[in-house]
C-alpha cells in the first residue's frame, strides 16, 4: 500500500479536526430580528426572497439547495450566475404563501422583514407552526433597530448563516476573501462630502447614517451629508441637498429608477442643476442589489473607489 508523506497525513488530519470542530451542533436556536428560530438540522430546500438572500447562499456554494426564488432585483452576477441559471423562479414579484408552500420549503431566507406578512410569503410565526424556520437580513430588521451596520457586522451575518446550513468552513473561506478585497481599498484623502441618491423624483430617498450606504461611504473616505440621520435610508428635500452641495452623488441603478434617469432629472432640475457635482458629472453607480447588505458590498466599494479615483475636480 503506498504511503502518504508525513507531512501531508498531518495537514489531513488537522485539516479533518478542524472542519469536525466546524461542524453546527443541533438543533440550533438563534434570535433573528426579535424572533427565536429553531433548526432541528441543516436546512436542506431553502427558498430565497430578495437578491441578497439568494446571492449568499450561491456565494456559499448551496445553489443545489435552493427550491425556489422570488422578488429578485437584478440577474445575478458572476461568479454566480452559472449556478444560478437553473433555479426555480417563485414570482418575479414577492411570492404568496401557497406559491412559497408548494415548493416544500424547510427554509425561507428574506431579504426584507415584510416579505413575511399574511400577503405575501406568510407571517413567521405560522410558517413555524407549519415547521418552516424564517430567517431576515439583520440589517434588513425593522421590529428591531438594528445596529449600524459595519462590515465587521457583515461578517458576522455571513458566518451565522454559514452556522444554520452546516457550511461554517466555506462561510470562513469566504469572509476571508471579503476582508482581504477591503483592505485592498484605499479610501479617498481629499475629504470629499457625498450624496447616496437611492430613489424618488419629487421626494429624494438618500442613504443616511446607519446602513449599507453609510458603510460603503465611509469605506471610501466620503462624508455622508446625511451621515448624522440614525436610520438606514431618509426622505430629504431637495433643498436641503442645495445647501449641503456634496462633492459626489451616488446614483443607484436600479431597473425601475435608472444611474441614467437619475441623470436626466438631476440636470433638468432647476433647482439640482445648480449643483457642482451635476454640473461637472460627478458621479458614482452603484446597482440596487449591491446597495443593502449582502455579498455585493465589497466588491462595490472597491468599484465605486476605483470611479472615484478617475474624478477631477477644479481648483
Amino acid at each position: 500500500m503506498r504511503r502518504l508523506p508525513l507531512a501531508f497525513g498531518l495537514a489531513f488530519l488537522a485539516f479533518s479536526a478542524s472542519h469536525a470542530l466546524a461542524q453546527t451542533s443541533y438543533p440550533l436556536t438563534i434570535d433573528n430580528c426579535g424572533v427565536a428560530v429553531t433548526f432541528p438540522s441543516a436546512p436542506q430546500r431553502v427558498v430565497t426572497i430578495k437578491s441578497t438572500a439568494t446571492e449568499l447562499l450561491l456565494a456559499l456554494g448551496l445553489a443545489d439547495r435552493i427550491v425556489g426564488i422570488g422578488f429578485q432585483d437584478g440577474p445575478v452576477p458572476q461568479p454566480w450566475a452559472d449556478a444560478a441559471a437553473g433555479l426555480p423562479v417563485l414570482s418575479d414579484k414577492l411570492p404568496s404563501q401557497e406559491v412559497v408552500l408548494e415548493v416544500e420549503p424547510d427554509f425561507i431566507y428574506g431579504g426584507w422583514e415584510s416579505n413575511f406578512a399574511a400577503d405575501g410569503a406568510g407571517e413567521r410565526a405560522n410558517l413555524a407552526e407549519l415547521g418552516v424556520a424564517s430567517y431576515v437580513s439583520p440589517a434588513a430588521c425593522r421590529s428591531i433597530k438594528p445596529a449600524k451596520l459595519s462590515f465587521d457586522g457583515l461578517f458576522a451575518d455571513i458566518a451565522e448563516m454559514g452556522e444554520i446550513l452546516d457550511v461554517t468552513p466555506a462561510a470562513e473561506a469566504l469572509i476571508a476573501e471579503h476582508r482581504a478585497e477591503l483592505a485592498a481599498i484605499v479610501p479617498d484623502s481629499r475629504g470629499l462630502t457625498a450624496l447616496w441618491y437611492s430613489s424618488g423624483t419629487k421626494t429624494p430617498y438618500v442613504g443616511a447614517g446607519s446602513n449599507a450606504p453609510a458603510m460603503m461611504m465611509a469605506a471610501l473616505g466620503l462624508k455622508n451629508i446625511m451621515g448624522d440621520v440614525d436610520d438606514g435610508w431618509v426622505s430629504a428635500s431637495w433643498e436641503a441637498i442645495v445647501d449641503a452641495n456634496p462633492d459626489v452623488i451616488v446614483l443607484v441603478d436600479a431597473a425601475w429608477n435608472s444611474a441614467a434617469q437619475k441623470k436626466t432629472l438631476l440636470a433638468e432640475n432647476p433647482i439640482t442643476s445648480q449643483l457642482d457635482a451635476v454640473q461637472q458629472a460627478r458621479y458614482l453607480v452603484v446597482p440596487f442589489p449591491a446597495s443593502e447588505a449582502g455579498m455585493r458590498n465589497v466588491g462595490a466599494t472597491a468599484d465605486m473607489a476605483a470611479q472615484l479615483a478617475a474624478l477631477t475636480f477644479d481648483e
